[in-house]
């Protein structure tokens, strides 16, 4: 918006935008000796007693007009309008001079009688008449003086206009300057002050053109705040498009596309504002975008088709949706879509590394505590919409893939006092994320990540720190909040729709049994599989292992039809396993894995079906925030945990020095050496066919934005995992590797 130029005083009236008419005259002055008649009069001869004392009172009076010419402009155009007038009546009595006459009226202007006295000069009688010589030797001795006032009238209102001029050009040059300076230029503007050919328009037009631009600008303005975070999200996800993309989508663009036969005033008035009204929605695609209330277990079913198709299969290994799947058998071979619904900040650094340390941004809890409620929904939702989408799932089939694992947390169905969540948005997206499978021939593990209170502390639960489920002052409460959400979750999934979809339902991910009691968690765990099975569940139900070691199950939970226990297997958060070298660590995947497996297999051994719901082919803990937010690395010694009272900071590497490095760990995967690939790979298979002794496995995971060796998606495009899942160069046979079998590979990096 221009600078508005300043407003003409009160007493001057504004110039004519165009044309050639006089300037306007002022009103004139009561008591000033012109003074307007309203009509015309004859001339009378002057008393020469008045002109003596009136002679004092002109000079003063032109004078202070003289000073007031150089004030004020709009003066100096009377002043000039006045002479003209006076000019005219003194050429029309020189013609007469010995007639008295009435004044001839200037077409246009009022008609006047002026007496004229010289600047200086007295009369010489007081009380007789002048005759008619001695008035026009007077006349000619006014007239003479006058022509001299004019013309210094003349130049200094030439001077005076020319400098008004002068600062209007100046004026109009820096406004346009400092327009250029804010890049904002508009020849509109300008006009706005100057008129479309120089002159100033009228005020009302003026303040109405203001009030316009100013509209505009205000905007501008919003538009601007609008598209750039829009702009700059974009960026960002295409950035980790570098690393993978963000989903392996072709678009990271909301796609509203089915609400354009809609408007917000088709939307009942109940529902406007609220997450049953679609244009709150960042993304609408692939919802069914009709406003309804209805809800199954409490939980919305807006958003949902009412038409599905289970004739699906995912490949040609395994039966369609709505064939029979012969677990046990026919191995699981599936993926998790980690670090979506439940943050991970090892998954997705972006939402936590531009903050400052000392803010202490850890989790999810923390991150939506310092955004509020508003941003943290604007910001979580988007990334539900990009980080994983269609084409995410599409690309899971396409590698072989025929289960995949969705994590999801607590606050999709609810939250509860003091909670920071970002409650029920990403429930429209995990019913979205379950129809994406189904189209896919993938089944559904079902993951209940997170739960009230925390189970594990870890950063993954929501909020890190203290274990206060099953635990602590709240630790029954939480357990029961926990039941009711499964209450609210098993109606809801147990609807024919998901029949086929949802082959596994899970209870509650890693609780940390080795820190709480563990006969509290088997009594939950048999109130929510009640639970689950009285509201119509039939898929299989899967408990995690706790990390009490598999041998530990043994006779536990004995009885419960279609119970599976899930293990989360990895070498690298244990010090005594990451310190093995390349060699023993492939040599434990095949041998130990396996043997550990067959154990849990046999009821007489171990619990019975076991899967593997997580494992990596990472051999090190170096991708950064793996461990928390802010701390190290097992592998070279600056693992320091907040809850560590005496942390060990010893290198965990095989050589246990000061040689043990992240550096080749970390770099791209283009940098790795031959050697370095063809391990991975080995390491992988190896694991594969190991759990597959089990019901099979679930990769952790499917997409990271940086850590390659934890991305299935950049693995395979970085040739160090299968481009098919049941493709292996390696699977166990052949006994133990020998020492050295990977040349001059590094044991330190």
């Amino acid at each position: 918006m221009s600078p508005q130029k300043p407003r003409p005083d009160s007493k001057h009236r504004s110039r004519p935008s165009s044309g050639n008419a006089s300037p306007t005259k002022s009103p004139r002055r009561s008591g000033d000796p012109r003074k307007k008649s309203t009509s015309p009069e004859k001339r009378k001869p002057a008393d020469p007693e008045k002109r003596r004392s009136a002679a004092p009172e002109e000079e003063k009076r032109r004078s202070h007009a003289s000073g007031d010419k150089r004030k004020s402009h709009a003066s100096e155009d009377k002043r000039i309008s006045y002479n003209s007038d006076r000019d005219g009546e003194r050429e029309k009595r020189r013609s007469a001079p010995s007639t008295p006459r009435k004044a001839s009226p200037r077409k246009g202007s009022p008609k006047k009688s002026r007496v004229v006295v010289g600047v200086g000069e007295t009369t010489s009688s007081s009380t007789n008449a002048l005759s008619l010589d001695s008035l026009a030797k007077l006349d000619a001795l006014n007239e003479k003086s006058s022509q001299r006032e004019r013309g210094k009238e003349k130049v200094v209102t030439g001077r005076v206009v020319k400098e008004r001029h002068q600062k209007r050009r100046k004026e109009a040059a820096e406004a346009s300057e400092k327009k250029v300076r804010t890049k904002y230029v508009s020849p509109a503007s300008l006009e706005e002050a100057w008129g479309r050919r120089g002159g100033f328009l009228p005020e009302d037009e003026r303040r109405r053109k203001r009030a316009y631009y100013i509209c505009l600008g205000v905007f501008v303005a919003i538009m601007l705040i609008i598209l750039i975070p829009v702009g700059v999200l974009v960026i960002a996800k295409e950035n980790q498009g570098g690393a993978g993309g963000s989903g392996g989508g072709s678009s990271s663009s909301p796609n509203n596309s089915n609400l354009a036969n809609l408007t917000e005033d088709d939307i009942p008035q109940w529902a406007r504002g609220t997450y049953f009204d679609p244009f709150t929605w960042y993304d609408t695609e692939d919802f069914n975008v009709t406003t309804t209330n209805d809800t199954v277990g409490g939980l919305p079913v807006m958003g949902l088709n009412s038409t599905w198709d289970d004739s699906v299969a995912a490949n040609d290994n395994v039966p369609p949706l709505n064939k029979k799947f012969n677990y046990g058998s026919t191995p699981i071979r599936g993926v998790n879509v980690g670090g979506w619904f439940s943050l991970e900040p090892f998954i997705t650094p972006s939402l936590f590394n531009s903050y400052d340390q000392n803010l202490g941004i850890v989790d999810e809890y923390t991150l939506c505590q310092h955004l509020g409620p508003t941003s943290a929904a604007q910001t979580l939702e988007q990334h539900y919409s990009t980080f994983i989408n269609e084409q995410s799932f599409i690309d899971i089939r396409n590698a072989g893939f025929d289960h995949v694992r969705i994590p999801f947390s607590y606050w999709a169905v609810t939250t509860y006092s003091g909670d920071p969540y970002v409650k029920s948005i990403s429930w429209r997206y995990l019913l979205r994320a379950i129809e994406y499978a189904r189209q896919n021939g993938l089944r559904v593990n079902l993951d209940l990540h997170a739960v009230p209170g925390s189970q594990n502390g870890w950063n993954h639960s929501g909020r890190q720190g203290s274990i206060n489920w099953l635990n602590g002052t709240d630790g029954s409460l939480n357990g029961q909040r926990s039941l009711d959400i499964h209450n609210q979750l098993s109606q809801f999934f147990a609807q024919p729709r998901y029949k086929n979809v949802i082959a596994l339902y899970g209870l509650v991910n890693e609780p940390k049994m080795v820190v709480l009691e563990t006969t509290d968690v088997f009594n939950w765990t048999s109130s929510a599989i009640d639970i689950v099975r009285k509201n119509g569940i039939t898929a299989l139900i899967s408990m995690a292992d706790g990390f009490l070691g598999l041998t530990k199950w043994q006779g536990q939970m004995q009885g419960v039809q279609n119970l599976v226990l899930d293990a989360h297997q990895y070498v690298i958060f244990n010090v005594d396993q990451i310190a093995f070298d390349h060699t023993t660590k492939l040599n434990f995947a095949c041998a130990g894995w396996t043997g550990q497996m067959q154990l849990s297999m046999n009821t007489a051994t171990g619990f019975g079906p076991t899967l593997c719901g997580e494992w990596s082919q990472a051999d090190t803990d170096c991708l950064a925030y793996l461990n928390n937010v802010n701390v190290g690395s097992r592998w070279e010694g600056t693992l320091n945990l907040p809850s560590d009272q005496s942390p060990d900071l010893s290198p965990s590497c095989p050589l246990k020095s000061s040689a043990c490095s992240c550096n080749s760990a970390n770099a791209p995967a283009s940098s790795y050496s031959d050697d370095y690939k063809k391990w991975l790979l080995m390491n992988a298979e190896a694991q594969m066919t190991s759990f597959e002794t089990g019901w099979g496995w679930f990769y952790w995971t499917w997409l990271t934005e940086t850590g390659t060796q934890w991305s299935w998606k950049l693995g395979m495009d970085a040739g160090i995992l299968p481009a098919k899942v049941w493709e292996r160069s390696y699977n166990c046979s052949g006994g133990t590797l020998p020492e050295g079998s990977f040349g001059s590979l590094s044991e330190a990096y």
